[in-house]
């Protein structure tokens, strides 16, 4: 999952990224929110860790609070997909079951799987800024850095002020381009026209220590 890892907040419908970044090797930490609001995956978000701490686990380990692999996720998610694929059987231009699937395999890892399902939505619904910004997050963790960035700034041209897309535009910039300045430049947009934002704390943390560790000209 390159240096950012993703799982989804255990709560209902609040959809986390979970970003683990090392402060000690001058990498920021934080929270990549996702932006669409759609219902949680419960079998998927109770299987636990992020994927940096899988990658952390031996291969060989038996620990009980491994995460379960690829492609258990995999069939995880092919089985909590099933009820809704019917229903896009009878209804395929359902923009909001589409995003739905998509939210399933994005939680199993299936990145790409996800961005398909996503990119179907959008197509029916284009404007709909929270499912762009969950598809240009799976980009991200595709490897895919400048797909995921065009995507976000797709986003914020339905929603300018969108909190979790300048949340996360922020991070990949940041991460993906090395562009400090960008980043600090789109959480201040965020925290001036988002006063409340329940991720405030985070956002400020990150501008903190990106400011400290940005020279000065």
């Amino acid at each position: 999952m390159q240096a950012i890892s993703i799982h989804r907040e255990w709560s209902s419908r609040q959809a986390l990224i979970l970003v683990t970044l090392c402060l000690s090797a001058g990498i920021v930490g934080g929270w990549l929110i996702r932006g669409i609001q759609g219902s949680s995956s419960p079998a998927l978000a109770q299987s636990g860790a992020s994927l940096s701490t899988s990658a952390n686990l031996s291969a060989t380990s038996n620990s009980a609070t491994a995460a379960p692999n690829p492609a258990r996720l995999k069939e995880m998610a092919d089985a909590q997909a099933a009820p809704l694929l019917a229903k896009l059987d009878a209804d395929p231009k359902n923009p909001s079951t589409l995003a739905d699937v998509a939210n399933l395999y994005y939680d199993a890892q299936q990145y790409s799987v996800a961005v398909d399902f996503y990119s179907r939505s959008l197509q029916l619904r284009p404007s709909d800024a929270s499912v762009r910004t969950d598809m240009a997050t799976a980009y991200w963790y595709m490897g895919n850095t400048d797909e995921a960035i065009s995507q976000f700034n797709k986003a914020l041209e339905n929603a300018p002020t969108n909190p979790n897309t300048l949340f996360n535009l922020g991070l990949v910039m940041w991460q993906g381009k090395h562009d400090s300045s960008g980043a600090i430049a789109l959480w201040k947009k965020l925290l001036e026209f988002n006063p409340n934002y329940a991720q405030k704390d985070k956002v400020l943390q990150m501008l903190s220590d990106v400011q400290e560790q940005t020279p000065t000209k």
